[in-house]
């Protein structure tokens, strides 16, 4: 199948295959003479299980790790088990944030209790301010890969 089959059957944006194979997350599929990429069902399974995975909010390395895994049935999976539980106090974690972003946002939003015009606004007002404590820990909640995630390491 060509790729727009392949994005069609599993769901997934050209670009995000594309990603995927410059990842080394999906193998390259062969090429025709006219140079358009052929996937074969195995592609889509794998396909299918990146994005399995990343529903779960895992992250590249994570996939790999359980990749590896995948493609050598014969190994002791105790190292799923460990990226699994790894990956539940990541999620752990990150809920904990969540909570208390919750609670900085409601503090915020008590700044701002009646309508004012914008120069007077208490929440502008609270996020223009420079911190007194030196710079602001945690700011941003994007969130980076977990790191130390390898195949086969214990």
């Amino acid at each position: 199948m060509k790729i727009g089959e392949l994005s069609n059957i599993t769901g997934t944006p050209i670009e995000t295959i594309r990603y995927y194979e410059r990842e080394g997350l999906l193998a390259a599929p062969a090429r025709t003479e006219g140079n358009f990429r052929i996937y074969l069902d195995a592609h889509a399974e794998r396909l299918s299980f990146i994005r399995h995975c990343r529903s779960l909010d895992m992250a590249l390395d994570e996939i790999r790790a359980l990749a590896h895994f995948k493609d050598a049935p014969t190994e002791n999976c105790d190292n799923v088990n460990k990226l699994l539980d790894a990956h539940i106090g990541h999620v752990a974690a990150r809920i904990r944030e969540l909570h208390a972003l919750k609670k900085q946002l409601k503090s915020l939003r008590e700044r701002c209790r009646e309508v004012r015009d914008a120069a007077h606004c208490g929440i502008l007002n609270e996020l223009s301010q420079i911190p007194h404590d030196g710079p602001t820990k945690g700011v941003g909640h994007l969130r980076g890969v977990h790191s130390g995630v390898r195949a086969g390491k214990s």
